[in-house]
């Protein structure tokens, strides 16, 4: 069996953070959902890919920012035109280019951190099981 992944998260602006992941890294809106026992949400990503992004909001709560600057979503694009690309979406979708806290990320891609201090990373490596450092 080859599961999907989901990674899910709250967010205190569902319109404006769904929408710059939606520029920033190109992805679909393939679902959402309003007033389900007081969430709203919605799910990002590519229709044939094993993963997605979630982005709940409940309503009457404030979910925190992130609490860690390792906590990262790590995209490997190892073609360079499109790395590029995706680099220039991110920015203009409003992520901040930002240095990421283990130098490992900045030798090899960049890192942005969305309004909520969530960040991801594009690097520029093909993903491979075994890393050396």
């Amino acid at each position: 069996m080859i599961a999907k992944l989901r990674v899910a998260r709250a967010t205190n602006n569902l319109k404006k953070i769904s929408e710059m992941y939606q520029r920033g890294l190109g992805l679909e809106v393939l679902g959402s959902f309003e007033e389900h026992r007081g969430f709203n949400g919605i799910i990002l990503g590519h229709p044939n890919s094993q993963y997605h992004l979630e982005f709940t909001q409940q309503n009457n709560f404030t979910a925190p920012n992130s609490t860690s600057t390792e906590s990262l979503i790590v995209f490997y694009i190892p073609e360079e035109s499109e790395w590029q690309r995706t680099k220039t979406q991110m920015i203009t979708a409003g992520f901040a280019l930002t240095p990421s806290h283990n130098p490992y990320w900045d030798d090899h891609g960049c890192t942005f951190e969305d309004p909520e201090g969530f960040r991801v990373v594009i690097c520029k490596l093909e993903w491979v099981l075994s890393v050396t450092f």
